[in-house]
């Protein structure tokens, strides 16, 4: 495996940002720029991550590619497109995106978002960006999420058969997939199941832990790696066996000592992975 962070940590040059990623102990990193950056920038970038053997894991695109409002979906699918094709360019692992929500806050929860039509235009929207992209050296991927499609490793499968595109793969973020108590009390049984469901279309990973609140009612909280009670070496280990150079990403901390203490704490629990 690969470990890395999503964050770009304080820097002044891309050398530096490189620099800064392996003295973290990183070897994969997610691209600190964006497609509507100068191109001579997104190239110092690269540069720079090839140099320091820094594997350039994923291209975000956090837009809601599915708004209700159509300027703004046109907007948000041409960004996607975009940052596909970005990804590409560098040869990242993948271009990363959640499939959108039917309501006004971008990722928000709605009971529209498991609908017919849900599945209808998100297959249509996968299908589109990746039509209108044409790529050859990455993949499109959604992130799975506890309030949209795909919500477990069934979901993205049939989601998957749906698409019918070469280039359409999967990004892992299995604790956003711990929405049920079966799944938190049951992690190493579900963790075989994704596996074996998804398996060689994982293309990068997200790492994170989920902590079970006493209050009532079944209240699962997303926390930092070891502040909750998730066998993340477990999951590790079956990312690795998927394949040794898979990234896995440290992501959702607020300061940059926050990524130091956390990277700190997965090398000593991921360590000989």
């Amino acid at each position: 495996m690969r470990l890395g962070t999503s964050s770009p940590l304080r820097h002044e040059t891309p050398e530096e940002w490189a620099e800064n990623q392996v003295k973290l102990g990183c070897r994969a990193v997610n691209f600190p720029l964006g497609c509507s950056d100068p191109e001579e920038r997104i190239l110092a970038y690269k540069k720079a991550a090839e140099e320091h053997d820094l594997q350039i894991a994923e291209v975000g695109i956090w837009r809601n590619a599915l708004s209700p409002d159509p300027e703004e979906r046109r907007r948000n699918m041409d960004y996607c497109v975009g940052q596909l094709r970005l990804a590409d360019f560098l040869g990242a692992r993948c271009a990363v995106n959640v499939a959108g929500a039917f309501g006004p806050i971008w990722d928000g929860a709605y009971k529209e978002n498991f609908s017919e039509r849900a599945w209808t235009e998100t297959v249509h929207m996968v299908r589109e960006i990746i039509d209108r992209a044409d790529v050859k050296n990455t993949y499109f991927t959604l992130e799975p999420m506890p309030w949209m499609i795909p919500t477990g490793p069934k979901e993205y499968l049939r989601l998957l058969e749906m698409v019918e595109r070469d280039r359409f793969a999967v990004h892992m973020d299995i604790i956003n997939m711990i929405n049920s108590a079966e799944r938190y009390f049951y992690p190493e049984e579900f963790l075989q199941e994704v596996a074996e469901t998804l398996g060689s279309r994982i293309r990068s990973c997200h790492i994170k832990d989920v902590h079970l609140s006493e209050s009532f009612t079944f209240r699962l909280e997303e926390c930092a790696p070891g502040k909750g009670e998730f066998p993340l070496r477990a999951y590790a280990e079956a990312m690795h066996r998927i394949d040794p150079e898979m990234p896995i990403i440290l992501e959702h901390l607020d300061t940059d000592e926050e990524y130091i203490t956390s990277m700190g704490y997965l090398k000593e629990v991921l360590h000989g992975i």
